[in-house]
């Protein structure tokens, strides 16, 4: 199984457009060592031919453009097969208006996150109005084949997070993927949005090679200390690494091949790569998503 990194920022990218915090400053002038970033998406396939995508981010256009494998072969046949979203948030969602261009366009999600892209964001309401939308339910504890060897079985992540539409049932609200290679028997877990490590939501992480998980903020009170916000990162519906508690005491001794931080803001220390709180990640032996990172798992 590949798995390939499309965007690694969370909502807004790195830099953000609208944000002069000292880590856009850096992007944006070199005075540090940091890689600009796109939104939060990654795409999965067992043969490097057909491919899944993890949430539609709004950079997906410039992702599939920077990944060969992804763009079309003959007329407009793409390898791109269906999207997997993990909720209904507008940074993983909005992208599938910009593939509004394909003949159809499978979509896989929770009841719960259908209704909000239905009736509440009208994303998938608009969406069928330019190509054919199949929706396959998301039913979390369910294993789901893909075809070509690759499954998969989405399980409920807890938030207490607001919800902006819909309902905001706690069912479905967010969910996680454990991916399976048949072939192999090799998982890699997609957890891009976690504000507790549960033992229900540890205990999909068991005996997986690969764990790309929320990596948003450093510090659960990041952004009212650089003023730019006042939520903190449970607020938001993302666990801080650092601090009692934080993902990074809870990861780090897992036996897991691949611990890969993504959907990092961009206030997150961990951007730069000279950064104390960078050094501290790779010293418990977890990664910093890049654009563009790819793995054989």
């Amino acid at each position: 199984m590949w798995v390939r990194v499309l965007g690694s920022a969370a909502g807004g990218g790195f830099p953000q457009w609208n944000c002069a915090c000292p880590n856009c400053r850096a992007v944006r002038d070199g005075s540090r060592p940091c890689r600009p970033r796109t939104q939060s998406a990654i795409a999965v396939s067992t043969d490097h031919r057909r491919w899944f995508l993890l949430n539609a981010s709004p950079d997906i256009r410039a992702q599939i453009e920077a990944f060969p494998a992804l763009r079309p072969g003959n007329g407009r046949a793409t390898p791109l097969r269906a999207v997997l979203l993990t909720d209904a948030e507008i940074d993983h969602t909005l992208g599938l208006l910009l593939l509004r261009e394909g003949r159809s366009l499978e979509v896989h999600a929770t009841a719960s996150v259908r209704e909000t892209l239905c009736q509440g964001t009208a994303i998938l309401r608009t969406l069928e109005a330019y190509c054919r939308v199949t929706w396959r339910p998301v039913v979390p504890g369910t294993d789901v084949s893909l075809g070509g060897g690759l499954s998969y079985r989405a399980f409920d992540v807890p938030t207490d997070k607001p919800a902006r539409f819909g309902t905001g049932a706690s069912q479905g609200r967010v969910v996680g993927y454990r991916l399976t290679d048949q072939a192999t028997g090799r998982a890699a877990v997609y957890l891009p949005c976690v504000q507790r490590l549960t033992a229900a939501v540890r205990a999909q992480l068991d005996d997986c090679a690969c764990l790309l998980v929320d990596g948003t903020c450093w510090r659960d009170d990041e952004l009212i200390r650089l003023g730019v916000a006042r939520k903190t990162a449970r607020d938001m519906g993302h666990l801080p690494i650092d601090g009692p508690g934080g993902s990074l005491e809870q990861l780090s001794p897992l036996p897991i091949d691949h611990k890969i931080y993504l959907h990092i803001n961009n206030t997150n220390p961990i951007l730069l790569d000279d950064a104390a709180e960078r050094r501290a990640v790779e010293r418990a032996g977890i990664e910093v998503a890049t654009d563009g990172l790819e793995m054989r798992i």
